[in-house]
């Protein structure tokens, strides 16, 4: 049956066919009549299986002739990556149209999506938690939401996102169109379709959980310390080309990637600890074939549409099945074809009865012809958890010891900063002190001088009085000359004594018997 028989508008089939769209999908001719007429829909269908399309378009037919500046359809999305792929598909499928949309999600600035709050964009895809932040703010608002979409609403509840979707339900009008879309149908998701959905269509619940068609499975049994050899192997031998790798933790996503660039493999890796920039590089590079590999954890299983992908390897056995769904889901999109392919290791043989058991399949056992089972690897792909633990703790500690012999040179070198003042100043007031001494001792020399030099004078005027008093004086004359006469002969010794004295202490006074 061809698209023309579900009455799109003709800017939207006209969008359909420039995508390559020619049939819809079983859940797109069986989910898009009913959401055109308004009603909830419930619909459970595999990953790939177009279920994207079968709620964009009649949301795009529903909001085509509406005026603009009002937000009308939230879609709810578990990860960025699934979030920013809805939001390009609805760029795909409304291109012909004025609808306008923008996608809300962690790991950017929030500025563009305030702005696109403000300016009322039709609609909103957005992740549960930066869509929580916005609405703090008075410009988030919910209040004219007629339309909401909960996508992969079953990766949603195994991330914990259900306390989030209720806080975010309780901000919007009760009377709404609901569209439930996920790949599976657990009871607690039941639980939820209960409260949230009214009289709606149902589709394709009671189906058995399966991978889609067109996926060729295989198992390949390998020790655990030899899974990255054999993942080199089968990319060098071209049974890999492009390939999207899942591992289990961000750890062994960090460690594949690292075995990879050794063996000279053009790889890049994504996960929850890569910055939005470094996700979005490494997606865009993988699609456009810069990179043969992409290791990615469980976050991009959800999210990760490339077209034409051939391969998908789970190196690690997920521990659900309906993760392993997912991964595998990856490959053979739109009724495409590909292979995916499980590393299994001895110790998780139960994990994988498990998925067969849910798949009802037993899935076939490959071998590379040429691989050398039986290898000791010269290194470990994985530093066990309890070593990782200690060599962080370690490195925290050396790192603790540093910033306190840094704090101690610090305050080392502030307490030498302020002796070196106190010790400049006890120096200048010492010499200060020299100065003043100095200037005394000097003061008291001069005192001295001027002290002598001052008593010789008064001696010289008492002499001189003494000399010029008449007969007295010529008594002393008279004496003078007796002792001049016993110290040497008159004269001689008269000017040697005057000279301990006054030499001329007499010629002041005139006296004439100074000789």
């Amino acid at each position: 049956m061809p698209f023309s028989s579900l009455q799109l508008h003709p800017d939207l089939a006209r969008a359909v066919q420039d995508l390559g769209y020619t049939q819809p999908t079983p859940i797109q001719l069986q989910s898009i009549p009913p959401a055109m007429e308004g009603r909830d829909v419930l619909a459970c269908a595999a990953t790939g299986s177009g279920k994207t399309a079968a709620f964009v378009l009649p949301i795009l037919q529903r909001l085509r002739e509406l005026p603009r500046g009002t937000t009308r359809v939230l879609v709810l999305a578990p990860t960025r990556e699934l979030a920013s792929q809805v939001e390009e598909q609805v760029k795909l499928l409304g291109k012909h149209t004025r609808v306008s949309s923008a996608a809300i999600f962690g790991g950017v600035g929030m500025g563009p999506q305030e702005a696109a709050f403000r300016r009322g964009v039709d609609i909103i895809v957005a992740t549960p938690g930066r869509l929580l932040d916005h609405l703090k703010s008075p410009y988030a608002s919910l209040a004219n939401i007629e339309v909401l979409v909960l996508d992969e609403a079953d990766r949603m509840l195994d991330m914990g996102f259900m306390p989030d979707i209720k806080r975010i339900l309780a901000q919007m009008p009760a009377k709404r169109q609901t569209l439930f879309f996920s790949a599976t149908m657990p009871a607690p998701i039941m639980e939820l379709t209960r409260k949230l959905l009214h009289n709606p269509a149902t589709i394709a619940v009671e189906r058995k959980q399966a991978p889609a068609k067109g996926i060729d499975q295989a198992i390949w049994p390998v020790a655990a310390e030899l899974k990255s050899a054999l993942l080199v192997a089968l990319l060098r031998e071209g049974v890999l080309k492009q390939a999207l790798v899942f591992t289990r933790t961000k750890h062994r996503a960090n460690r594949l990637a690292e075995v990879l660039a050794k063996a000279q493999v053009s790889s890049t890796r994504i996960h929850g600890n890569r910055s939005q920039a470094q996700r979005t590089d490494a997606l865009e590079g993988f699609k456009k074939g810069r990179y043969e590999v992409l290791v990615a954890t469980d976050i991009a299983a959800r999210g990760i549409d490339v077209e034409a992908l051939d391969h998908v390897v789970n190196f690690d056995v997920p521990a659900m099945a309906e993760d392993y769904i997912h991964r595998v889901g990856r490959t053979g999109r739109a009724d495409a074809t590909g292979e995916a392919y499980t590393f299994v290791a001895p110790d998780e043989e139960s994990d994988l009865r498990t998925i067969e058991r849910a798949i009802g399949v037993k899935l076939p056992r490959r071998t590379l012809p040429g691989f050398d089972y039986t290898a000791r690897p010269t290194q470990r792909f994985e530093v066990p958890i309890a070593e990782r633990i200690a060599d962080i703790r370690k490195r925290k500690a050396e790192e603790r010891a540093r910033a306190k012999e840094k704090l101690e040179r610090r305050n080392q070198r502030v307490a030498e900063e302020a002796a070196r003042p106190a010790a400049s100043r006890t120096a200048r007031s010492g010499g200060s002190s020299g100065q003043r001494s100095t200037a005394a001792g000097s003061q008291s020399s001069s005192g001295q001088r001027s002290t002598s030099s001052t008593s010789g004078q008064s001696g010289s005027s008492e002499g001189g009085r003494s000399s010029g008093s008449g007969r007295p004086s010529s008594g002393s004359g008279d004496a003078g000359r007796r002792r001049s006469g016993a110290g040497g002969r008159g004269r001689g010794g008269s000017g040697a004594a005057g000279s301990g004295s006054s030499s001329g202490a007499g010629r002041p006074s005139g006296n004439p018997y100074a000789d």
